[in-house]
């Protein structure tokens, strides 16, 4: 046996104990993953994927990995997640803002299980939950926004209206107006993470309107597809870099990067330290990644936005400082006011500037 063999065999040793378990050599550590969209949707799903897979091999086959793409969310959810469970899985990635329900009643009933939900925030003693700050790459993207505009006009196509995309909009759309106060946001919702066919609709439709610049919270490529086929249409890569796309319509990305969180809550369990935390991590701790940003980009506007991105990642810039106001003009953070984690995780309404209302 090699040392990576003798020290995953003590991991497993220790897990097992812990389980209450017989102690073998070549117990198994079981991993399920349920995806919403395909593993091959080019964002959000593909890059957990990616990630699970990260995990998989940083383990060297001493997890046993299992997954189900394409679940949606609710009672489908449910049903999948407790087929998991009795499917003999130890530990489970929920990754979707709409499976936290779903997570909550199943880990209810199995609460030797471990369960590990993204996005949302309804915990157990046996479920955890974890985010990213990607409010601070919609900073750098609406800054990158406000330069390259000409039309000044930027569409955003919005998947489902819970504070995580209401951040998006509002981090993007203040940090555009930073740098072009003459921006306008058009905003078009979805109501679906992931529908290839109505992100292009959207994205044409946002075209059609004078946009000539298109950020997406949605998960597929067609935004860019649209925008490459319109020409003269500034993109983002959304959750992967979609750098296929690049260096035009796709200027830059937000990359998650959850592959590093996978392996410390993997061997978490393995080891029996795993305990329902909260987290919620950015550019500083690597989550949430930036893409290269294309030489289609004014050089000036590109320092710009690297500057940003590392002033965020240092600490030294929060992109919730204010003064801000929110939409109907009241003050909602005074001038050096910096929002708390409680204020943006139930953030609800749009900053001043920004038209039309969330839907409900």
């Amino acid at each position: 046996m090699n040392r990576r063999e003798l020290l995953a065999a003590g991991a497993f040793a220790a897990f097992a104990a812990g389980m209450g378990a017989p102690v073998r050599a070549n117990d198994k550590i079981k991993v399920g993953f349920i995806y919403v969209g395909p593993i091959n949707d080019g964002g959000w799903t593909q890059h957990h994927h990616h990630s699970a897979m990260e995990m998989v091999e940083h383990f060297g086959g001493a997890v046993d990995f299992v997954y189900q793409e394409n679940v949606p969310e609710g009672p489908d959810a449910e049903r999948a997640i407790t087929q998991m469970c009795l499917g003999g899985a130890n530990i489970i990635f929920t990754t979707s803002f709409g499976y936290m329900d779903p997570t909550i009643n199943v880990a209810a009933k199995f609460p030797n299980v471990k369960f590990e939900h993204a996005t949302g925030y309804k915990q157990s003693d046996n479920v955890s939950v974890y985010s990213a700050r990607f409010y601070e790459g919609r900073a750098i993207q609406g800054t990158l926004a406000g330069r390259v505009t000409k039309t000044n006009k930027i569409g955003y196509i919005a998947s489902v209206p819970i504070p995580e995309v209401v951040r998006g909009i509002n981090s993007a759309f203040i940090h555009a107006r930073k740098v072009n106060p003459n921006v306008e946001f058009k905003i078009i919702w979805i109501f679906e993470w992931l529908n290839p066919a109505k992100e292009a609709d959207a994205a044409k439709a946002l075209i059609d309107q004078g946009c000539d610049v298109v950020l997406q919270h949605t998960d597929s490529t067609a935004p860019h597809a649209a925008a490459k086929e319109a020409g003269n249409v500034y993109t983002f890569g959304q959750a992967a870099d979609m750098a296929e796309y690049g260096p035009m319509p796709r200027i830059s990305s937000i990359i998650d990067n959850w592959a590093p969180y996978y392996i410390a809550r993997v061997q978490a369990a393995m080891d029996g330290s795993w305990s329902s935390v909260n987290t919620w991590d950015g550019i500083g701790k690597g989550m949430v990644g930036i893409g290269e940003i294309s030489d289609v980009v004014p050089a000036d506007a590109k320092a710009e936005a690297e500057a940003m991105r590392d002033a965020i990642a240092a600490g030294e810039y929060h992109p919730f400082t204010g003064p801000i106001n929110k939409q109907d003009g009241s003050v909602w953070l005074a001038e050096g006011e910096i929002a708390d984690d409680g204020a943006l995780a139930g953030l609800n309404f749009y900053v001043e500037g920004i038209e039309g209302s969330i839907p409900s």
